[in-house]
């Protein structure tokens, strides 16, 4: 997928390399041509100076064309406005936004826009959020026998119950992410918008899995 990060500070560094690492095509935005330097000289992915919600900068960098904005400058304000420009003005179907007062978050989320945090998890959390729309492998057990596999709930299911994708000795959901939190779920618990699902599947059974989640 195509992605572009905006700010290339420690957290957009480390996830526009974790990205490329994944095989994603990445433009990155920063106004300072110097932090372009912290990607390598292998860096394959282009890079545009200015500054992130100039919209000489954004059609420079394609946006219009990209799968996803993240956005993680030192300043919270241009994280929103780049965020809310590429989610309404551009529609592009991903945007998360770096957020330093985590008293935003809300705020953030009902107008559309994840939001990601402290360093290390925030890039592995947006690279999650960016990257999972489709039933991914985990981890596999056994030689495949159990695998552990993620997706965002898909839109049939928001409003429906975890049993409505259990299925006894076959098909359990272990964790869902919502918004910054992580939690084992019960069989009543109901699924929201953009919940990210991690569920241990026997091989086997990867077949009724994708029928439940509406994939075959």
């Amino acid at each position: 997928m195509k992605v572009i990060v905006v700010g290339l500070g420690r957290m957009g560094t480390g996830l526009t390399l974790n990205l490329v690492k994944k095989g994603h095509t990445v433009t990155v935005i920063d106004s300072n041509p110097e932090a372009f330097e912290g990607l390598g000289a292998h860096f394959k992915g282009t890079k545009v100076v200015g500054i992130g919600f100039d919209k000489e900068v954004l059609d420079k960098a394609k946006i219009d064309k990209v799968d996803a904005v993240v956005s993680c400058t030192a300043s919270d304000e241009a994280n929103a406005v780049i965020a809310r420009i590429a989610r309404n003005i551009y529609q592009v179907p991903r945007v998360v936004a770096r957020l330093y007062d985590a008293r935003k978050a809300e705020i953030y989320h009902r107008i559309g826009i994840q939001t990601i945090s402290t360093t290390t998890w925030g890039i592995e959390r947006a690279t999650e959020f960016i990257t999972h729309s489709h039933l991914d492998s985990v981890f596999e057990m056994g030689n495949g026998s159990v695998n552990m596999l993620r997706i965002e709930v898909p839109a049939l299911l928001v409003g429906h119950q975890v049993k409505e994708i259990s299925a006894l000795g076959e098909i359990q959901v272990t964790s869902i992410t919502r918004g910054t939190r992580t939690f084992i779920p019960t069989l009543g618990t109901v699924m929201e918008s953009e919940d990210i699902l991690y569920l241990t599947v026997m091989g086997s059974a990867t077949g009724k899995l994708k029928s439940m989640l509406g994939l075959n």
